[in-house]
């Protein structure tokens, strides 16, 4: 091949197998530019694009993330180094994994048998963060940071406090809901005023607004995630009324 060569956006593409919207995103994150832009947009590479590609495809393939891959093409990172860290990644998703697999089988096996799961062993292998594109969507990123930060500048025994109070909050809002009392019972309400503060706490300290609240609210009706933590469907709709109440009251 002659080192002058150049391929549109379209023949790498075929070549590679890779799809020209992939290329234009690797080059908006600055991974993968073309040599030039033809003036009307078109999108050329020569041989050294083409090396880098195949070295991105190449770290693809063992699973390195693409700020990994950013890492070891531009930033000094060696290739040792970053497939350690991508090892370590691993073994932590393995962990994570096998905690949420474990967690699922006792209900299931809960569920098989006629128990009833606490809400502490329905939380049991309960990642929070497999929630972040739901906050990110509904509240936006500053909230989910500022959650983040608030839970990294905890110590272990105020993250172990916290994780408690997650726990009686919940057990206390499913108590009421399977209780049968009114959504607009004043120790319902009581206990939605504790939850909304709870939620501040998590949302790290900016409180939410009405409209958020409600919306937190709605999405313990859609995710059943949230739902079975409340003992199903019909107590998170019991708990959407009750927090709507309690938001029409004390919320602008």
């Amino acid at each position: 091949m002659e080192e002058t060569k150049q391929w549109t956006i379209a023949e790498v593409s075929r070549s590679a197998g890779v799809t020209s919207r992939t290329l234009r995103y690797y080059e908006s994150i600055a991974l993968l530019k073309p040599c030039r832009v033809g003036a009307n947009g078109l999108r050329f590479y020569g041989m050294a694009e083409l090396a880098r590609l195949h070295r991105i495809l190449s770290l693809r393939e063992l699973g390195l993330s693409l700020n990994a891959i950013t890492a070891t093409l531009d930033d000094g990172l060696t290739l040792e180094d970053a497939i350690r860290a991508h090892v370590a990644q691993l073994e932590e998703d393995r962990r994570l994994t096998t905690q949420r697999i474990d967690a699922a089988k006792r209900t299931l096996a809960a569920i098989r048998e006629g128990e009833t799961m606490s809400v502490e062993e329905l939380f049991a292998g309960f990642d929070r963060d497999s929630h972040e594109q739901e906050v990110r969507r509904h509240w936006g990123d500053a909230a989910w940071e500022r959650s983040i930060a608030h839970d990294a500048a905890l110590n272990e025994s105020e993250r172990t406090s916290m994780r408690q109070r997650d726990v009686r909050i919940n057990q206390a809002l499913r108590d009421a809901a399977e209780s049968g009392i009114p959504a607009d019972a004043a120790a319902f309400q009581e206990l939605i005023g504790e939850h909304y503060l709870w939620v501040k706490a998590y949302w790290g300290g900016r409180a939410p607004t009405s409209d958020q609240y409600r919306g937190l609210a709605e999405l313990y009706v859609a995710d059943a995630r949230f739902s079975d933590v409340y003992g199903g469907q019909a107590n998170a709709n019991t708990i959407r009324t009750a927090i709507s109440l309690w938001a029409r009251t004390h919320l602008t």
